[in-house]
């Protein structure tokens, strides 16, 4: 049964905790128990394990039978694939050196794995590998997954990384970085040989000591589907109950955000009374007849405890869960009009109207003073004013300091023009308001305007064309005049984002790896911190006024994380709307509770393995031509990638 209720609504597979065991010839028996006493699932061996096919053809016993655990009878097709996740026998070495052991390990891999989908089991967890050498293991995993249908393939890694304790000579003494460990590095050379198949993922042995905080930071963008929670790895509390590290408790919560299960292993270490429990765990659902308590109750019932105790999620977050990680093409503002949907969707955003309800405030106040504020008109023209959510704003902010105001509403798109009309009628600002139905880019202005606003900002500050709609509007604004936003900056970090990586693959063309996509980032490692890229300010009135920009960037992933796979870049903006309010979405300094915008996927072809410790160079462009304006980005070190979306041969945004 579930670990429990999480105020919010969580639905996620991260709910659900599993038990590992050891073989048992009484399969039913042994789920029956594991179910009664709150255990979801059962992760076992699905073949004795003392299985040899070598043994066999020895004894020339032409009827063998696999000693599987349980015939597919003994349990129901719905039991099989909602409460066991198969197991393969661990002893299997694909990559040793004995002929003998090799083959068999071959052999017994494929027999499992063909058993286990006989059964139409979910996932059949892989034995880890030996070391980062495990060529002839991923070839023959490899060949499996080609046949498979829906089930997946959880590969076992140990959750460790072996850092040195001082830095003393490390760099000198090639025999000590030998013999350190980093597990990832094992999935990393597994996964490249696998080719980044997506039912390829991985359960992590989460042991009691644990890597750094950027170390584990890696996993978040990589397909882990379980954290196997070794009993070893608890502590005791004073009442002499099993609990977690704190470092433990963050990371099995953050697992939990991440809809990663949670499998208890190993034999119980702390001696509990039978009848008494220390933490509550709901058992409606469990066998009240059946006397069995499971010896590994105590764990479960505390990893339930964690989960109860989280946070509720938040009501913004439970909006965007179905856009996590879900790639969208940006919009095109300029070549398409917006449906009513599109609308209505970012007219929900009151924080970001609040936001531009205040600079458009603090700018009536800089523009008139108090003795001139009932003589003065101020003339505040909106250009793309959709169907009038900045209207209200500056009307509001006019009511607010007591300023007199003249609004012209400019907005090319002839649907939202409709409701626009509709819009001053209804609300009484005839007098107030002048519609204009027209390209800001051609309009001819009566008079030049006091205050420019604008929302023509994307998740990557520019890239719906505000530098080229704002330079052409400026003409209509005064030399002493206002533009919000006065300023915007875009920006980029390295991320892991194989899921990401593996929707964008799943095109097999390069055009795909050359678009940039509109994402709420939420399987991803942020490797480093984001950089600025990008930055334009309005009004400008340079004669030499250019939008193209080049930039260099260095990244510095911190020397404690490893080593990394870089599949593309995460892109957000910062804009400064007046003076010090602004709106953005810079991990650092982003606006709360706004959801207009989520950041922006830049990836790349063919993703780049950033060796620890080796800078990260990327280079960045914004192009513009007669038509179109379009980026071209690449990496150069720590090994150079293609020039990504060249002349905009595959992306680019319409003028």
């Amino acid at each position: 049964m579930p670990l429990g209720q999480r105020a919010g609504g969580d639905k996620s597979e991260s709910r659900y905790c599993g038990v590992e065991s050891e073989f048992e010839a009484d399969m039913p028996l042994l789920l029956s128990r594991s179910l009664s006493s709150g255990f979801d699932f059962l992760l076992a061996p699905l073949v004795d394990p003392s299985y040899r096919p070598s043994s066999v053809a020895s004894s020339g016993s032409e009827s063998f039978v696999l000693p599987v655990a349980a015939s597919d009878l003994i349990l129901s097709p719905t039991q099989w694939s909602s409460h066991v996740v198969g197991k393969v026998s661990g002893w299997i070495d694909l990559d040793s050196e004995d002929e003998q052991l090799r083959s068999d390990s071959e052999i017994t891999l494929k027999q499992e794995i063909a058993w286990a989908s006989h059964l139409s089991l979910q996932a059949c967890l892989l034995p880890a590998p030996k070391g980062a050498s495990c060529g002839n293991y991923a070839r023959c995993v490899n060949h499996i997954l080609q046949g498979l249908t829906n089930m997946q393939l959880w590969l076992r890694i140990p959750l460790e990384k072996s850092d040195p304790m001082d830095d003393d000579n490390t760099k000198a003494d090639n025999s000590s970085s030998e013999g350190r460990v980093d597990a990832w590095e094992w999935w990393n050379s597994f996964r490249l040989l696998c080719e980044h198949h997506n039912q390829l993922c991985v359960a992590l042995d989460v042991l009691s000591s644990l890597p750094s905080i950027n170390s584990l930071g890696r996993w978040f963008g990589e397909p882990v589907r379980a954290a196997i929670l070794h009993t070893n790895s608890f502590m005791t509390n004073a009442r002499g109950y099993p609990c977690l590290s704190r470092r433990h408790q963050s990371l099995i919560t953050a697992f939990f955000d991440h809809s990663v299960q949670v499998v208890i292993s190993g034999s119980s270490v702390h001696n509990l009374t039978q009848d008494v429990s220390n933490y509550s765990l709901d058992s409606d659902n469990s066998n009240q007849g059946d006397n069995y308590r499971h010896a590994l109750r105590p764990y479960l019932e505390y990893v339930a405890h964690l989960y109860q105790k989280m946070d509720p999620i938040p009501e913004q977050e439970c909006f965007e869960i179905g856009y996590r990680d879900f790639l969208q093409s940006p919009l095109q503002p300029l070549m398409d009009n917006l449906e009513a949907q599109t609308y209505e969707t970012f007219e929900k955003d009151t924080v970001k109207y609040t936001q531009y309800q205040r600079a458009v405030c603090k700018a009536l106040l800089d523009r008139v003073s108090d003795e001139n504020a009932s003589t003065t008109t101020t003339v505040l023209m909106v250009v793309g004013a959709g169907r009038g959510p900045l209207v209200r704003a500056s009307l509001q902010a006019a009511q607010e300091t007591g300023r007199k105001l003249k609004v012209y509403a400019v907005e090319k798109n002839p649907n939202a023009v409709i409701t626009l009309h509709s819009l001053i009628k209804m609300e009484g600002w005839e007098k107030v308001v002048t519609i204009v139905s027209s390209d800001m880019r051609c309009w001819n202005a009566p008079e030049k305007a006091d205050i420019l606003v604008s929302e023509l900002l994307g998740s990557f500050g520019d890239n719906e064309l505000s530098p080229e709609c704002l330079d052409g509007a400026q003409t209509f604004l005064k030399p002493d005049g206002i533009s919000i936003p006065s300023a915007y900056t875009s920006f980029i970090q390295p991320v892991t984002a194989s899921k990401l990586y593996n929707d964008v693959k799943i095109h097999k063309d390069i055009a795909h790896f050359e678009t940039a996509y509109v994402v709420k980032l939420h399987r991803v490692a942020r490797l480093a911190p984001p950089q600025p890229v990008f930055t334009f300010t309005h009004p400008n009135f340079s004669a030499n006024n250019n939008n193209q920009r080049y930039k260099k960037l260095q990244f510095e992933i911190p020397p404690d994380t490893g080593s990394a796979l870089v599949h593309g870049f995460a892109g957000y903006f910062d804009a400064v709307l007046y003076k010090d309010v602004h709106l953005g979405i810079e991990p650092s300094t982003a606006t709360p509770n706004m959801f207009s915008w989520f950041p922006i996927f830049f990836p790349l072809r063919k993703p780049i393995m950033a060796p620890a410790e080796s800078p990260l160079q990327v280079h960045f462009w914004r192009c513009c031509g007669p038509t179109k304006v379009w980026y071209e980005w690449c990496v150069t070190s720590p090994s150079p990638s293609p020039i990504h979306n060249s002349s905009g041969r595959s992306y680019w945004v319409g003028l």
